[in-house]
Protein backbone atom coordinates (compact mmCIF):
# COMPACT_ATOMS: atom_id res chain seq x y z
CA UNK A 1 0.00 0.00 0.00
CA UNK A 2 1.48 3.37 -0.80
CA UNK A 3 0.85 6.31 1.06
CA UNK A 4 1.12 10.11 0.00
CA UNK A 5 3.14 12.47 1.47
CA UNK A 6 1.22 14.51 4.53
CA UNK A 7 -0.27 17.48 2.73
CA UNK A 8 -1.98 19.52 5.56
CA UNK A 9 0.63 21.44 7.02
CA UNK A 10 -1.47 21.46 10.09
CA UNK A 11 -1.03 17.75 10.50
CA UNK A 12 2.94 18.00 11.07
CA UNK A 13 2.92 18.89 13.90
CA UNK A 14 -0.61 17.56 15.74
CA UNK A 15 -0.58 15.40 19.00
CA UNK A 16 -2.15 12.16 17.59
CA UNK A 17 -6.51 11.94 18.53
CA UNK A 18 -7.58 8.48 19.62
CA UNK A 19 -10.69 7.75 18.10
CA UNK A 20 -13.10 4.98 18.92
CA UNK A 21 -15.65 2.86 16.62
CA UNK A 22 -18.40 0.14 16.59
CA UNK A 23 -17.76 -2.35 14.12
CA UNK A 24 -20.60 -5.04 12.63
CA UNK A 25 -19.50 -8.21 10.67
CA UNK A 26 -20.58 -11.21 9.20
CA UNK A 27 -18.30 -13.91 10.54
CA UNK A 28 -18.55 -16.42 8.01
CA UNK A 29 -15.88 -15.49 5.43
CA UNK A 30 -13.02 -13.95 8.01
CA UNK A 31 -10.63 -16.35 9.68
CA UNK A 32 -11.63 -14.74 13.31
CA UNK A 33 -10.48 -10.96 14.19
CA UNK A 34 -6.90 -11.17 14.51
CA UNK A 35 -4.26 -10.80 12.01
CA UNK A 36 -2.36 -13.81 10.81
CA UNK A 37 0.99 -14.47 9.79
CA UNK A 38 -0.49 -15.87 6.50
CA UNK A 39 -1.74 -13.23 4.81
CA UNK A 40 -3.88 -15.17 2.51
CA UNK A 41 -6.18 -15.56 5.62
CA UNK A 42 -9.09 -12.60 5.53
CA UNK A 43 -9.39 -11.48 8.93
CA UNK A 44 -11.44 -8.79 11.12
CA UNK A 45 -8.88 -7.05 11.86
CA UNK A 46 -6.58 -6.99 8.49
CA UNK A 47 -9.72 -5.43 6.22
CA UNK A 48 -10.27 -2.67 8.42
CA UNK A 49 -6.67 -1.35 8.97
CA UNK A 50 -6.46 -1.93 5.53
CA UNK A 51 -9.46 0.75 5.05
CA UNK A 52 -8.85 3.12 7.69
CA UNK A 53 -5.42 3.20 6.75
CA UNK A 54 -6.41 4.65 3.32
CA UNK A 55 -8.79 7.29 4.52
CA UNK A 56 -5.93 8.30 6.78
CA UNK A 57 -3.17 7.70 4.32
CA UNK A 58 -0.96 6.30 6.88
CA UNK A 59 -0.30 3.05 8.56
CA UNK A 60 -3.20 2.22 10.94
CA UNK A 61 -3.43 -0.53 13.86
CA UNK A 62 -6.12 -0.99 15.27
CA UNK A 63 -7.59 -2.82 19.26
CA UNK A 64 -10.50 -4.20 19.72
CA UNK A 65 -13.11 -5.42 22.87
CA UNK A 66 -12.69 -8.78 22.34
CA UNK A 67 -10.82 -11.00 19.58
CA UNK A 68 -13.81 -13.20 17.91
CA UNK A 69 -12.81 -16.60 16.39
CA UNK A 70 -13.22 -17.90 12.83
CA UNK A 71 -17.24 -17.60 12.14
CA UNK A 72 -17.90 -15.73 15.18
CA UNK A 73 -20.33 -12.45 14.27
CA UNK A 74 -20.51 -8.95 15.96
CA UNK A 75 -23.62 -6.72 16.11
CA UNK A 76 -21.19 -4.15 18.03
CA UNK A 77 -17.58 -4.88 18.52
CA UNK A 78 -15.84 -1.44 19.76
CA UNK A 79 -12.44 -0.83 17.92
CA UNK A 80 -10.17 2.62 18.96
CA UNK A 81 -7.45 3.30 16.56
CA UNK A 82 -4.73 6.74 16.87
CA UNK A 83 -4.19 8.95 14.14
CA UNK A 84 -2.73 12.60 13.76
CA UNK A 85 -5.59 12.74 10.02
CA UNK A 86 -7.90 16.12 10.83
CA UNK A 87 -11.32 14.13 9.61
CA UNK A 88 -14.80 15.23 10.61
CA UNK A 89 -16.59 12.14 12.61
CA UNK A 90 -18.99 11.70 9.63
CA UNK A 91 -15.79 11.87 7.03
CA UNK A 92 -14.50 9.04 8.88
CA UNK A 93 -17.81 6.92 9.24
CA UNK A 94 -18.51 6.93 5.21
CA UNK A 95 -15.00 6.93 3.95
CA UNK A 96 -13.98 3.88 6.00
CA UNK A 97 -17.33 2.21 4.58
CA UNK A 98 -16.50 2.70 1.09
CA UNK A 99 -13.48 0.70 1.57
CA UNK A 100 -15.03 -2.48 3.85
CA UNK A 101 -16.48 -5.24 2.39
CA UNK A 102 -19.82 -5.87 2.30
CA UNK A 103 -19.50 -8.21 5.39
CA UNK A 104 -18.28 -5.66 7.52
CA UNK A 105 -19.12 -2.29 8.26
CA UNK A 106 -18.69 0.77 10.84
CA UNK A 107 -22.04 2.05 12.81
CA UNK A 108 -20.55 4.59 14.56
CA UNK A 109 -17.03 6.77 15.29
CA UNK A 110 -16.28 9.10 17.83
CA UNK A 111 -13.15 11.17 19.08
CA UNK A 112 -12.27 9.89 22.68
CA UNK A 113 -9.77 10.44 25.82
CA UNK A 114 -6.52 8.98 25.32
CA UNK A 115 -7.44 6.99 28.63
CA UNK A 116 -9.68 4.88 26.77
CA UNK A 117 -8.80 1.16 25.63
CA UNK A 118 -10.93 -0.55 23.70
CA UNK A 119 -10.42 -3.83 25.59
CA UNK A 120 -8.72 -2.72 29.02
CA UNK A 121 -11.53 -0.11 29.24
CA UNK A 122 -13.95 -2.63 29.04
CA UNK A 123 -16.64 -3.37 32.11
CA UNK A 124 -18.64 -5.60 30.46
CA UNK A 125 -19.27 -8.15 27.39
CA UNK A 126 -22.61 -9.00 25.69
CA UNK A 127 -23.14 -12.04 23.74
CA UNK A 128 -26.01 -14.27 22.12
CA UNK A 129 -25.90 -17.45 20.80
CA UNK A 130 -28.66 -18.70 18.41
CA UNK A 131 -29.86 -21.93 18.30
CA UNK A 132 -32.47 -23.23 15.06
CA UNK A 133 -34.36 -26.18 15.88
CA UNK A 134 -36.39 -28.14 13.05
CA UNK A 135 -36.45 -31.56 11.81
CA UNK A 136 -33.83 -30.89 8.99
CA UNK A 137 -31.17 -28.06 8.32
CA UNK A 138 -31.72 -24.25 7.01
CA UNK A 139 -29.96 -23.82 4.19
CA UNK A 140 -30.71 -20.26 5.36
CA UNK A 141 -29.96 -20.04 8.67
CA UNK A 142 -26.67 -22.23 8.46
CA UNK A 143 -24.21 -19.01 8.64
CA UNK A 144 -26.13 -17.53 11.72
CA UNK A 145 -27.29 -20.09 14.07
CA UNK A 146 -26.58 -23.89 15.05
CA UNK A 147 -29.15 -26.27 14.16
CA UNK A 148 -29.94 -28.73 16.74
CA UNK A 149 -32.70 -31.77 15.75
CA UNK A 150 -34.97 -32.28 18.40
CA UNK A 151 -36.42 -30.34 21.84
CA UNK A 152 -34.44 -28.76 24.39
CA UNK A 153 -36.23 -28.46 27.93
CA UNK A 154 -35.01 -24.82 28.08
CA UNK A 155 -36.26 -25.01 32.06
CA UNK A 156 -33.82 -27.34 32.93
CA UNK A 157 -31.42 -25.64 30.79
CA UNK A 158 -32.19 -22.16 32.69
CA UNK A 159 -31.90 -24.17 36.38
CA UNK A 160 -28.28 -25.68 34.78
CA UNK A 161 -27.16 -21.85 33.84
CA UNK A 162 -28.25 -20.55 37.18
CA UNK A 163 -25.66 -22.86 38.85
CA UNK A 164 -23.05 -20.88 36.63
CA UNK A 165 -23.92 -17.06 37.64
CA UNK A 166 -21.56 -15.43 39.64
CA UNK A 167 -17.61 -15.12 40.22
CA UNK A 168 -15.75 -18.43 39.57
CA UNK A 169 -13.25 -20.10 38.11
CA UNK A 170 -13.99 -21.23 35.03
CA UNK A 171 -11.35 -23.12 33.82
CA UNK A 172 -13.40 -26.28 33.03
CA UNK A 173 -14.53 -23.42 30.17
CA UNK A 174 -11.78 -22.15 28.72
CA UNK A 175 -10.07 -23.47 25.87
CA UNK A 176 -6.42 -24.95 26.15
CA UNK A 177 -4.96 -21.73 23.94
CA UNK A 178 -6.61 -19.77 26.56
CA UNK A 179 -3.92 -16.99 26.94
CA UNK A 180 -6.25 -15.23 30.34
CA UNK A 181 -3.74 -14.61 33.26
CA UNK A 182 -6.82 -16.10 35.48
CA UNK A 183 -9.93 -18.18 35.01
CA UNK A 184 -11.69 -15.83 37.43
CA UNK A 185 -14.84 -14.37 35.85
CA UNK A 186 -17.56 -12.57 36.88
CA UNK A 187 -21.02 -13.95 35.48
CA UNK A 188 -23.42 -11.59 35.50
CA UNK A 189 -26.19 -13.26 33.28
CA UNK A 190 -27.12 -16.49 31.29
CA UNK A 191 -30.90 -16.93 30.30
CA UNK A 192 -32.72 -18.88 27.59
CA UNK A 193 -35.33 -17.77 25.68
CA UNK A 194 -37.49 -19.74 23.32
CA UNK A 195 -38.03 -17.84 20.42
CA UNK A 196 -39.78 -18.63 17.05
CA UNK A 197 -37.22 -20.71 15.19
CA UNK A 198 -35.87 -21.82 18.42
CA UNK A 199 -33.93 -20.57 21.48
CA UNK A 200 -31.36 -17.84 22.35
CA UNK A 201 -29.04 -17.56 25.32
CA UNK A 202 -27.99 -14.56 26.39
CA UNK A 203 -24.57 -14.27 28.04
CA UNK A 204 -23.39 -11.02 30.00
CA UNK A 205 -19.74 -11.24 32.05
CA UNK A 206 -17.18 -8.85 32.89
CA UNK A 207 -15.09 -10.39 30.70
CA UNK A 208 -15.01 -14.36 29.02
CA UNK A 209 -12.21 -16.72 28.36
CA UNK A 210 -11.54 -17.91 25.13
CA UNK A 211 -14.11 -20.23 24.06
CA UNK A 212 -16.05 -19.57 27.21
CA UNK A 213 -19.57 -18.80 25.77
CA UNK A 214 -19.47 -21.98 23.30
CA UNK A 215 -18.33 -23.79 25.79
CA UNK A 216 -20.96 -23.02 28.49
CA UNK A 217 -23.52 -23.50 25.78
CA UNK A 218 -21.86 -27.34 24.97
CA UNK A 219 -23.00 -28.21 28.80
CA UNK A 220 -26.39 -26.48 28.60
CA UNK A 221 -27.32 -28.06 25.16
CA UNK A 222 -27.10 -31.68 26.21
CA UNK A 223 -28.58 -31.28 29.64
CA UNK A 224 -32.01 -29.50 27.56
CA UNK A 225 -31.23 -33.08 25.81
CA UNK A 226 -31.94 -35.03 28.89
CA UNK A 227 -28.59 -36.17 28.23
CA UNK A 228 -27.29 -35.05 31.61
CA UNK A 229 -29.53 -33.45 34.54
CA UNK A 230 -29.14 -29.79 35.59
CA UNK A 231 -26.68 -30.42 38.96
CA UNK A 232 -24.51 -31.79 36.06
CA UNK A 233 -23.25 -27.98 35.31
CA UNK A 234 -22.16 -27.20 38.60
CA UNK A 235 -20.52 -30.84 39.25
CA UNK A 236 -18.34 -29.17 35.34
CA UNK A 237 -18.01 -25.97 36.99
CA UNK A 238 -16.27 -27.45 40.27
CA UNK A 239 -14.17 -29.63 38.52
CA UNK A 240 -12.03 -26.80 37.07
CA UNK A 241 -11.27 -29.37 34.15
CA UNK A 242 -11.97 -28.84 30.33
CA UNK A 243 -12.41 -32.37 29.96
CA UNK A 244 -15.30 -32.91 32.39
CA UNK A 245 -17.19 -30.51 30.39
CA UNK A 246 -19.23 -30.63 26.81
CA UNK A 247 -18.14 -30.16 23.61
CA UNK A 248 -17.23 -26.58 22.23
CA UNK A 249 -20.21 -25.45 20.26
CA UNK A 250 -20.24 -24.54 16.62
CA UNK A 251 -19.13 -20.51 15.87
CA UNK A 252 -21.93 -19.49 13.73
CA UNK A 253 -24.52 -19.58 16.29
CA UNK A 254 -22.42 -16.80 18.11
CA UNK A 255 -23.04 -13.07 18.17
CA UNK A 256 -21.18 -10.21 20.32
CA UNK A 257 -23.35 -8.09 21.00
CA UNK A 258 -22.61 -5.23 23.18
CA UNK A 259 -19.52 -3.75 25.15
CA UNK A 260 -19.86 -1.84 28.34
CA UNK A 261 -17.73 1.16 29.64
CA UNK A 262 -17.39 3.40 32.18
CA UNK A 263 -19.94 6.26 30.77
CA UNK A 264 -16.98 9.44 31.41
CA UNK A 265 -14.74 7.34 28.90
CA UNK A 266 -17.55 6.01 26.26
CA UNK A 267 -21.44 7.15 26.41
CA UNK A 268 -22.41 5.34 22.75
CA UNK A 269 -26.04 6.91 23.29
CA UNK A 270 -24.62 10.27 22.70
CA UNK A 271 -22.51 10.03 20.26
CA UNK A 272 -24.26 11.91 17.30
CA UNK A 273 -24.20 9.45 14.58
CA UNK A 274 -24.91 6.06 16.51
Amino acid sequence: MIFLPNRNPLENNQQKTRYALGLQYLGTHFSGWQTQKNPQLRTVQSVLERAISKIANEPIKVICAGRTDAGVHALSQVVHFETAKIRADYAWLRGINAHLPDDCSVSWITAVSLDFHARFSAIGRHYRYYIYQSDYRSALLCATQTWIYGDLDIKMMQKAANLLVGTHDFSAFRSSECQAKSPIRTLHQLNIEKTEQGLVIYAHANAFLHHMVRNLVGVLVPIGQGKKDYAWALQVLESKTRGDAGITSAAQGLFLTQVDYPTALLDITKIHNY
